[in-house]
């Protein structure tokens, strides 16, 4: 199976001392080697942030 399940985090919030926000998204492996970024809606910063991908 191609696809995969993977966590997206917050990159901001730690900075500012707020909880992350967490995602779950899929990638296809085959196709997107890199780390996944995508802007996500962080409700503790109540604002659109850039989420990465974690492990």
């Amino acid at each position: 199976m191609p696809r995969e399940i993977i966590t997206i985090e917050c990159t901001e919030a730690r900075k500012e001392g707020k909880p992350v926000s967490r995602y779950q998204t899929t990638r296809n492996k085959k196709t997107q080697q890199e780390k996944v970024e995508k802007k996500k809606f962080n409700p503790f910063l109540k604002r659109h942030t850039l989420h990465r991908e974690i492990k």
